[in-house]
């Protein structure tokens, strides 16, 4: 199934976990990809599995923090193939656990920073070009966290993620009329790089379907929701945990 034929599609944080699974399922279903994250030379890595798929693809360096690395990359994105049609703002850190009256400022900051104030430069950079080119899609990667909290310690990582899924409600509020769907992914456990930390047997325990996902699970989930099968979705987030927020 072709369902992003021709179509480009920004994926931050593309370079491993999540990031580069969607960017790998999206270049299946026939999108072209710009890959941007910290890391160029990984960018460079998923950018050569994606052309091995016969499909173009972009690495970029991209930090999102910084208002002006945002902009280097949609004008690079736009130079090079002349048009964006959805984007999925993945980037993220996790932070180690910390309980809260004990929080180090500088882990505090660096997480909200990341994990929500570069979601927010990113999707209005996108959103501007978006109304501007009549319309597009967007995916922004949240967390179970950002709905219910099942472990201490990750409270700036939980604040940031509550706050981007009401950030994507209130943008897909904002922009519904511009042809734009806005929407969010919930993610529970994982096993990327970022959970490598975790007793993997003890956390799957507490899971309902008795497992953590594999990126590629997710992944699916981001397609369906910038593709044509949501095209009446937007403003949700949907939480793929395994049953861990039920």
């Amino acid at each position: 199934m072709q369902r992003f034929e021709d179509r480009v599609v920004l994926v931050t944080g593309g370079t491993r976990g999540l990031g580069r699974a969607c960017a790998l399922r999206l270049a299946d279903e026939g999108a072209d990809l710009v890959i941007a994250g910290r890391d160029l030379g990984a960018g460079r890595r998923v950018a050569d599995e994606i052309r091995a798929r016969g499909r173009r693809a972009l690495p970029l360096a991209l930090d999102v923090t910084d208002p002006a690395s945002v902009d280097r990359v949609l004008a690079e994105l736009l130079l090079t193939f002349g048009r964006l049609d959805a984007a999925v703002n993945n980037a993220g850190v996790s932070p180690p656990p910390q309980l809260l009256a004990d929080y180090d400022d500088a882990v505090w900051d660096e997480s909200v920073a990341v994990n929500l104030r570069g979601v927010y430069l990113c999707l209005r950079r996108e959103l501007a070009h978006f109304v501007a080119h009549g319309g597009g899609a967007v995916v922004n990667v949240a967390s179970y966290a950002g709905r219910q909290v099942h472990v201490a310690g990750v409270a700036s990582y939980a604040a940031a993620k509550h706050a981007v899924d009401g950030l994507t409600k209130a943008a897909a509020r904002d922009h519904a009329a511009h042809g734009i769907r806005i929407n969010a992914v919930g993610p529970g456990h994982l096993r990327t790089r970022m959970t490598e930390r975790l007793d993997e047997a003890a956390t799957a325990a507490r899971i309902p379907m008795g497992r953590i996902a594999d990126p590629a699970e997710i992944a699916g989930v981001v397609a369906f929701l910038l593709s044509n099968d949501a095209s009446f979705v937007t403003g949700q987030m949907i939480v793929a945990d395994g049953g861990l927020s039920i």
